[in-house]
This record gives C-alpha cells, sequence and structure tokens, in this order.
C-alpha cells in the first residue's frame, strides 16, 4: 500500500507543477501535505484498518487536485481525476469507493456520514486546531485577492474567520475534539481580543476626529490666523499685480522713447514744426516713466531696534526692515520673545498688514496718476501730430490720403 501513496505523492506534485496556477497561495501542494499530516495523526491515534488508512491518506493527497480545472465544484473534479489515477494504478474498487466518498466529504457544507467522513473533514480543516492558523488563514485571504474572489480587509477577514470558527466549523473525530478543539478555541480567542482591541481603538480614533472636527471650527485662534494669512496674501498678491503694471508702463515707453528719438530726431531741423508734438510725445513718456520707477521704489528703513523697542512691543519683527542691520544673536532673542506673547505676535501681523495697506495705497496712487498721464500724452500727441501736418504740410497729408487704397464696391 506504500507504493501507492508514494505515486499518488508524485503524481499530485506534477500535477500542481504543471497546471495549478501559482494565484493557488493555499490550495496547493503544501496545503495537500499538510492535510495528509494531519490524517496521518488521526491514523495513527485511531484503531482502524490497513485498507482504511490507505483510503484517508489517498484522499487527503487526492482532494484538491480539481483546482487546476475550476474553484466551484472542485470537489466533483478532484474524484475523476482521482477516479482515473486510482484506475490506473489497478487500485480495488472499494478503496476508490471509499477515496470518493472522502472527497467529497470535504465540502464544508452538510455533515459527514461515515467515520472515515469525519476524520478526512477534520485533517481538510485542521489549521483551524492549529498554532499556524493565522498564516494558513491569510494565504487563503491573499488566494481570494489574486483570483478576484472576493477582497477582504484585514478587519472583514478576520471577521469572517471569527464567523467560521464560532458558527459554521466544528471537529467531528475523537482525535480532533480532544487534541485540536482547545487549540481552535484559543484561535478563536485571539481572534476576538484582536477585535475588541481594533473597537477601542477605531472608537478612540473616532472620538478624537469628531472632537477634532468640533473644535477645528469653534477654535477662534484657527479663525484668526485664516483671517491674518488670507488678507496678507492677498496684500502681496496686490503688491506683485502693482509692480508689474509699472514694468509694463517701462517697458513700453522706453520703447516709445527710443523709436522716436531714432526716427525723428534727424528729421527736425527740416520739419521744424515737429518739434512741439514729438517734445509732448516724450515729455509725456518719460514723466510715465519716472512716476513708474517712483511707485516700485523701494523704501528702506534703518533696519534697527533696541531691547525696551521689544519690551515696550513697539518693533514691528516680521517686516525685514526693521532688523536687517541687527546681529543673529540679538534677532533670534527678540523673536524668543516676540514668540512668547501671543498678543505680540498678533500686534505684530496687524502692523505688517497696516503697513503693506499704506505701501499699496502709495503704489495705486502713483499707478493711477502715471496711466492716466501716459493716455493723456498719448492722445495729445496724436493730435498735435495731427495739426502740425495738417496746418505746415497740407502737401504731405494729400499724398498720405491719396496713397489709400478703397477697395472696389
Amino acid at each position: 500500500m506504500s507504493d501507492i501513496i508514494q505515486k499518488a505523492d508524485d503524481f499530485i506534485l506534477n500535477l500542481f507543477k504543471e497546471k495549478l496556477s501559482n494565484t493557488f497561495t493555499y490550495h496547493n501542494y503544501t496545503h495537500s501535505k499538510r492535510v495528509y499530516k494531519s490524517i496521518n495523526e488521526i491514523i495513527e491515534h485511531s484503531q482502524i484498518s490497513v485498507k482504511d488508512a490507505t483510503i484517508l491518506r489517498l484522499s487527503a493527497l487526492l482532494h484538491d487536485t480539481g483546482y487546476i480545472h475550476v474553484r466551484e465544484g472542485h470537489e466533483e473534479e478532484s474524484v475523476k481525476i482521482a477516479t482515473e489515477f486510482l484506475t490506473s494504478e489497478d487500485v480495488d474498487k472499494d478503496i476508490i469507493e471509499g477515496v470518493k466518498k472522502c472527497i467529497m466529504a470535504t465540502k464544508f457544507k452538510g455533515t459527514p456520514e461515515g467515520t472515515l467522513e469525519e476524520m478526512m473533514r477534520d485533517a481538510d480543516a485542521s489549521h483551524f486546531g492549529k498554532d499556524y492558523f493565522k498564516e494558513a488563514s491569510e494565504f487563503l485571504r491573499q488566494e481570494y485577492l489574486l483570483q478576484e474572489v472576493k477582497e477582504y480587509t484585514p478587519r472583514e477577514w478576520r471577521d469572517e474567520n471569527i464567523s467560521v470558527l464560532s458558527e459554521k466549523h466544528q471537529f467531528y473525530s475523537d482525535y480532533a475534539l480532544k487534541n485540536w478543539q482547545k487549540e481552535k478555541e484559543n484561535n478563536l480567542a485571539s481572534l476576538l481580543k484582536d477585535r475588541k482591541k481594533d473597537k477601542k481603538k477605531f472608537k478612540k480614533e473616532e472620538y478624537k476626529a469628531q472632537m477634532k472636527a468640533k473644535y477645528k471650527d469653534l477654535s477662534p485662534e484657527r479663525g484668526i490666523q485664516t483671517f491674518y494669512r488670507t488678507a496678507l496674501r492677498n496684500h502681496i498678491k496686490l503688491s506683485d499685480i502693482a509692480d508689474t503694471k509699472a514694468n509694463i508702463l517701462l517697458s513700453v515707453n522706453a520703447i516709445i522713447i527710443s523709436l522716436v528719438l531714432s526716427n525723428l530726431l534727424s528729421k527736425l531741423d527740416s520739419n521744424p514744426y515737429l518739434v512741439i508734438p514729438s517734445a509732448i510725445f516724450v515729455v509725456s513718456s518719460t514723466i510715465t516713466m519716472v512716476l513708474a520707477v517712483i511707485a516700485t521704489r523701494p523704501n528702506v528703513t534703518r533696519g534697527e531696534f533696541t531691547k525696551e523697542d521689544v519690551k515696550n512691543k513697539s518693533v514691528n519683527l516680521t517686516f525685514f526692515g526693521n532688523f536687517h542691520r541687527m546681529e543673529l544673536s540679538q534677532f533670534q532673542w527678540a523673536i524668543d520673545e516676540l514668540l512668547k506673547d501671543r498678543d505680540y505676535v498678533y500686534s505684530s501681523l496687524t502692523k505688517d498688514l497696516y503697513f503693506l495697506g499704506k505701501v499699496l495705497d502709495r503704489k495705486y496712487r502713483i499707478l493711477r496718476w502715471t496711466y492716466t498721464i501716459f493716455v493723456i500724452g498719448i492722445i495729445i500727441s496724436i493730435i498735435a501730430f495731427g495739426v502740425s501736418f495738417a496746418v505746415f504740410d497740407p502737401v504731405g497729408v494729400e499724398e498720405v490720403t491719396n496713397n489709400i487704397v478703397v477697395p472696389p464696391q
């Protein structure tokens, strides 16, 4: 009988190696050998015949061969494969029939009908009563995930195992009840303990999240910080916009002046009537450039403070112009003093916000005058050029008019 057992072992090893997908992280050769080892435990501590022991050993090795074809209904496929293999090896028909019954007994539903079937069912589920239960269970979860049977989170899988151990599974044989039941109960208790800890942790985290959300809205401190952050950001953006506008005016007028000087300057001797319009054009552009420079011209402060200034809270340490000439050690001391007093912090931010507003007011007032002078200067210059040409060079105006091409009607 030992020969057929060895042949069955070699058969399933080669079968799984060639045809079983590597996504079977649980139902594989290792699992079959684990069930084989468990059935041997039961056989060694039970009073059964050699024939029955052979049936059980063959069933343990061959019971999952059907997985090479299907998952659902693999027991029936396993029976077909086992029957074909054992028949080819001239195994007695009653042994084959016994193997078929034991393989079908591994179906998790229903109750096994005979002693051998009970032993086989217990061996197949022996990992429930072993110290490697969690490891084997995790392999099964990964198999479900890889084969897209169902995706369980660790928490969901723990709850599923609790349900199986407490409600759906039971041992039947005397040996399993005596030797594996206690470890099964320990595994169940460990799962329940983990779930209890998890619930406490979840409740604690949920409570913290709720309190954080509650006091996040109620905290005036947060609202104050948001106000200062938003206001200062808006002021800085407006200052950047003002600087950009001034730079545009500088660039445009620099181009205008260079074009006027390069094209008109050489013609003023022969065309003296162009002097006044050109002068208006250049002067207005120059004034525009000067005002644009004034609008963006930085105002550098003395950059120093005293300890009395810090103690009296009269210096704004958020603005670089008040400390750029101080030593690092003095500045660090002043910042430490500032951070000790929340009111001083808010007072400094308020001052910074106020003076930024004053700077913005100055910039935008000058820019308004800059744009006004630029527009007026352009308009007056164009009118002056038109009048000069009309009064002092009517022939030139007529030539320009005659050169206008009128499109055909």
